[in-house]
């Protein structure tokens, strides 16, 4: 192929497409004629027409399937005698065994050229891109010195790293561009370096430039395709689009609550996307290595086929990534050929069919062929290798249930309720949260007779009948403690859900609601209790939701702030979340600023490990309110206090308290006494209710 060599950025930036058996161009004659005139025929205009050899066939052959591939993306390797993982024998090792189980004479070779400037310049930034190109003219010496600053990153140069990442960028956007266009059905790019971990403004994890994000880029704005579905089946790629609907990012990859590489809370499954790309993201964050088929297959089953479908994308480009493969020392995960077969098949039912794969991961050679090859051959039409009984690991089956609650506020097409795992019962069962539900309406009355409040509104009423208590003092009050919780929080963070009923932890709840009530009894505060946890709607019932927080739950806060908190002689409210109760609670401060700024002493959220802290609209008013009044409680290990977030958070609240509990369970039991002297010392009282409303 022809590469340009020059000292000039710019030039690097216009290679035309070329491959290795393309034609060679015929010499011309002085007279201008082409040589080889014996394969040239005349026409009754005197026109000279090619004739067709004898071995030629007739009908020239079409092909479905392409793939793109180039042996000068081998030129970006390690020097060093224990190698790296990402090496050239990775595309080499695919190509081979594509070529030795005949595939490639099924599949048209696409040429392949180096990206354009202005088109990695749709996702990556100027300075990125002259970062990458400046790599080329480093001195050997430099390469050297170079080294521990780019493992930092994890990543390694050579002279021939620019060559290599351009080609490979450039080689996702012509196997894209080839199915976008109809030449091809599918197509499988075979490049590297890997692009998926790239963000817009650096390079890292081995990826110098994002070739999946730049390539739908590159599709939206030279075809017609506009809806785009990125499936990666590891991780990465998600910056690049959080904020547009027009495509549909969907990762599996291993999480371990932040701890795995690319660590932090950006994968995590409240990570969803932002502004109007909210919903558009949906990450499946695996808690522990060793997932297998089973539970790959039972998250795209229950969750990433349904929203798929919903999505209903014009274009499907797999960031096949093997590091789950059995075998990857990395990733450390058993998903085999056929798995991975399995869910290319049903990805190929998306879109007309219109699927592109582009390499990105996976670092054990006899893995990623072998799974390139069962990929391959799902592209080429056969049917995946059938797979034995199995069913998902009891972590597996935890995690898809909770992606499936929080995917469930944006898709209608995703039934949470399914999702959750139970064992077999009996028609006439009766769920756990309900019994504990009943029991906790039950025990508050009996014992400080609290009172159920009625919600003047039929569908909120189905939804949270019997799950909002006040005590009867509610109205006559000068101190009232609204607390909002919810029962499914306290399954979210189980480390091991195989070895417990989830179901009967749920009832830690009650002691930690026993142990609130009677200390504002103590105090002889008012309280209103309300758990989030509603009751299940129909299927036909169920509408989209663009928000973060089911809008009954924000309509029932609201309504009793307006009809009850607001009308009552408190003038001293003390607001606390738990958990998903944080969302809710900040959402009616952003719906009534003004009454609650007024009337709220102390706000406080209790998050878990994998919660963020919440803050209201952008309101200066609000946001200084905020600074003076708003308490974060976390665990300790919590990525706030472990990272660089803890000053912008502390920009947003008036303090956070660390606490030393990692479970959501125990953690507001254990920031009880915190919570106890703060909200005394905020109040100014020594001893508790008796105090006189503050000026």
């Amino acid at each position: 192929m022809d590469l340009v060599d020059s000292n000039n950025d710019d030039a690097m930036d216009v290679d035309r497409p070329s491959s290795s058996n393309t034609t060679r161009q015929h010499e011309q004659q002085p007279n201008g004629a082409q040589a080889g005139p014996s394969f040239l025929s005349a026409t009754a205009q005197g026109k000279q027409v090619a004739r067709r050899a004898s071995s030629v066939p007739l009908h020239p052959l079409t092909y479905a399937v392409g793939y793109v591939y180039a042996v000068e993306m081998l030129v970006h390797f390690k020097r060093a005698e224990d190698g790296h993982p990402e090496q050239p024998l990775r595309i080499k090792q695919i190509l081979e065994t594509l070529m030795r189980n005949n595939l490639t004479d099924k599949m048209k070779q696409i040429p392949i050229r180096k990206v354009h400037k202005n088109e990695a310049m749709l996702v990556h930034s100027e300075d990125h891109w002259d970062k990458i190109l400046q790599i080329q003219y480093m001195t050997p010496q430099q390469l050297v010195d170079s080294e521990e600053y780019y493992e930092q990153m994890s990543l390694y140069v050579s002279e021939g790293t620019t060559t290599a990442a351009l080609l490979s960028c450039g080689g996702v956007i012509e196997a894209a561009l080839a199915v976008a266009r109809g030449e091809v059905k599918k197509s499988f790019a075979i490049v590297r370096p890997p692009g998926h971990h790239a963000e817009p403004e650096e390079h890292m994890g081995f990826c110098f430039f994002n070739n999946v994000a730049v390539a739908a880029r590159v599709v939206q704005q030279q075809t017609n395709i506009r809806r785009i579905l990125i499936l990666d089946w590891c991780n990465g790629t998600q910056r690049a689009f959080n904020d547009d609907p027009s495509v549909l990012y969907i990762s599996l990859h291993r999480y371990e609550e932040g701890i795995f590489y690319p660590c932090g809370p950006f994968g995590s499954l409240e990570s969803c996307g932002e502004g109007p790309g909210l919903g558009y993201s949906l990450n499946v964050p695996w808690p522990c290595p060793g997932m297998g088929d089973a539970d790959y297959l039972h998250a795209f089953q229950r969750v990433i086929m349904p929203i798929a479908m919903e999505f209903a994308p014009e274009l499907v480009i797999i960031s096949a990534g093997f590091d789950a493969a059995e075998g990857d020392e990395l990733g450390q995960c058993l998903v085999t050929p056929a798995g991975y077969a399995h869910m290319t098949h049903m990805l190929s039912g998306l879109a007309g069919g219109k699927v592109v794969v582009a390499l990105e991961g996976g670092y054990n050679l006899d893995s990623i062929s072998n799974s390139a090859l069962a990929v391959t051959r799902v592209l080429l039409g056969q049917a995946p290798d059938e797979l034995p009984p199995m069913v998902a690991s009891a972590e597996a089956t935890e995690t898809v249930w909770l992606v499936a609650k929080q995917q469930s506020r944006f898709w209608k097409s995703v039934d949470a309720a399914a999702c959750e795992p139970r064992e077999e019962v009996d028609k006439i069962s009766f769920s756990i949260p309900e019994i504990l539900k009943a029991h906790r309406q039950y025990y508050l009355y009996t014992t400080h007779e609290m009172m159920q409040i009625p919600l003047m509104n039929e569908a909120l009423e189905s939804r949270f009948s019997g799950q909002v208590m006040s005590t009867p003092d509610l109205l006559e009050n000068n101190t009232i403690v609204l607390f909002v919780h919810e029962f499914g929080n306290l399954r979210m963070e189980l480390e091991s859900s195989a070895r417990c009923d989830v179901h009967l932890h749920n009832s830690y709840l009650i002691d930690l609601s026993k142990e609130m009530v009677e200390w504002v009894t103590k105090e002889g505060y008012a309280l209103v209790d309300m758990n989030l946890f509603p009751k299940p709607v129909e299927k036909q019932n169920v509408t989209r939701n663009r928000q973060n927080i089911d809008e009954s739950a924000k309509d029932v806060l609201t309504y009793i702030w307006d009809n009850l908190i607001q009308l009552s002689d408190a003038s001293r409210v003390i607001v606390l979340g738990h958990g998903p109760g944080c969302r809710a609670v900040t959402e009616l401060l952003t719906r009534r600023a003004v009454g609650m700024m007024k009337k709220v002493k102390v706000f406080i959220q209790v998050v878990g490990l994998q919660d963020s802290p919440h803050t209201p609209g952008n309101s200066e008013d609000l946001r200084t309110w905020c600074k003076q009044n708003s308490v974060i409680m976390s665990p300790a290990t919590h990525p706030m206090h472990l990272g660089k977030d803890k000053p912008g958070v502390l920009k947003k609240h008036s303090r956070v308290f660390p606490i030393d509990e990692p479970h959501s369970v125990q953690l507001i039991q254990r920031a009880m006494p915190v919570i106890r002297d703060y909200i005394k010392d905020k109040l100014g009282e020594a001893n508790g209710a008796a105090a006189a409303p503050v000026p």
